[in-house]
């Protein structure tokens, strides 16, 4: 007879692009197996729940379209024909080209460009020890987070809120700028123990009806771009009724009778012109948050989809302080604890290589950067050598036509490192 089958569970984390972070359990069936994959009930925040997409990521580690071997093309860019190639000759063939790129045009014309499809520090941020010892092109991420974060931390200080654990203790939990029902359950998880245990209420912002909103007790839709009106309008109402924490305010906020002034003439009336959101939802809204000192504001990427997701974004947090929120465990408001960490990324990243007079190009521009333009190259060379890996600019970065047309060129050597076969890789 056969012996069954011994499978160990093993601890992991998720790499995905979520705030969740969540801890996983995995079963490893032999050395080159997973079986199921669940969320680790010793994390307090994970709570041994996980997303449908994670949960099923053994079909994604064992999918048969997965890469295992380093390819090579065959014939032309547009010819879709790649060959195996063994992974020393790969290495060779992409040392070779990034020298010769070098010796036409300096180091600046080798471009490691990434993002974050594999997160950590080393999966995610290694290639910058490449990028900072070979002196190759700096790289200025900015398609997501930089809007949201500056406005956030233009009240807070830096970028740390309440402990998002705390939203299970809260008695109002205010899901604004992210549809959390269907991108990040964890939020859910301890927004919905609230309800169960405390009676708290669930307030969804949001643009269109996605499913947080629809789950929502109080579903507060705006145009988008327009979420200051509605924060002002709010603002308003708390200092109009008398819900406004002076003596907080006064001891930790830096002007707080400049912005009682400020919207004393933004009510609900005037943001009603503004954002679409009848005058009526908004004073239920206000009046929601100004009984209920226990208020958590969970602040999403959202912010990040607009040009003015910084006003917007600190106009929203600038809420919780009126109300004196952050005094109370379950208040508070909450956007990203990145700052709470103190990594030293001087091994990881390079950081001790760093040369200052190296040109930095902008994430963003990669299509006009790839087409010469003499701005978005900041007057240096041309990148004639790419190494990209954890993104598929070719579909998600900004001016896609500029951006299939510069990695046509002939000229341009593309070293992609990707997990599946993207219309970046091909």
């Amino acid at each position: 007879m056969h012996e069954p089958l011994q499978k160990t569970v093993r601890a992991s984390v998720c790499p995905h692009d979520c705030p969740s972070t969540c801890a996983l359990e995995v079963e490893v069936i032999d050395k080159h197996t997973i079986g199921r994959v669940r969320g680790a009930a010793d994390n307090a925040y994970t709570a041994g729940v996980i997303c449908a997409k994670v949960a099923r990521y053994a079909e994604r580690i064992h999918h048969p379209d997965r890469l295992t071997r380093a390819l090579r093309r065959k014939g032309g860019k547009s010819s879709g024909e790649f060959e195996p190639i063994a992974f020393d000759d790969a290495l060779d063939l992409v040392a070779e080209n990034f020298m010769r790129a070098e010796a036409h045009h300096g180091p600046e014309a080798v471009w490691p460009y990434y993002y974050a499809g594999t997160m950590g520090l080393v999966m995610r941020d290694g290639i910058n020890r490449l990028r900072h010892a070979k002196k190759y092109s700096g790289f200025h991420s900015t398609i997501c987070v930089n809007p949201a974060w500056t406005g956030f931390i233009a009240g807070t200080g830096r970028l740390a809120g309440s402990d998002p654990r705390e939203m299970a203790k809260s008695d109002l939990v205010i899901i604004w700028g992210t549809n959390a029902v269907n991108t990040q359950v964890n939020v859910m998880t301890h927004a919905v123990l609230a309800r169960k245990e405390r009676g708290a209420k669930i307030v969804a912002v949001d643009i269109y009806m996605n499913g947080t909103m629809e789950q929502a007790d109080l579903a507060v839709m705006v145009r988008p771009g327009t979420d200051a009106a509605l924060a002002c309008a709010v603002m308003h109402c708390l200092f109009r009724d008398g819900k406004a924490d002076w003596d907080y305010l006064e001891k930790y906020t830096d002007a707080p009778r400049e912005l009682a002034e400020h919207v004393r003439t933004r009510g609900p009336e005037w943001a009603e012109k503004i954002t679409g959101c009848p005058a009526a939802t908004i004073e239920e809204f206000a009046r929601l948050v100004g009984a209920t000192k226990r208020a958590y504001f969970r602040l999403g990427y959202g912010f990040g989809r607009s040009r003015n997701g910084t006003v917007n974004m600190h106009a929203a947090s600038c809420i919780a302080a009126v109300t004196g929120a952050w005094r109370y465990e379950g208040g508070g408001a909450f956007h990203n604890n990145g700052a709470i960490y103190h990594w030293d990324r001087t091994m990881i990243e390079g950081l001790d290589v760093v040369d200052p007079k190296v040109r930095v190009l902008d994430q963003s521009r990669i299509g006009p950067i790839l087409c010469g333009d003499r701005d978005a190259l900041t007057g240096g060379p041309p990148v004639t050598a790419l190494l990209t890996q954890n993104t598929n600019p070719v579909s998600v970065a900004p001016e896609q036509e500029r951006v299939k047309r510069g990695f046509a060129r002939d000229d341009l050597f593309v070293c992609v490192h990707e997990q599946f076969m993207t219309e970046t890789a091909r």
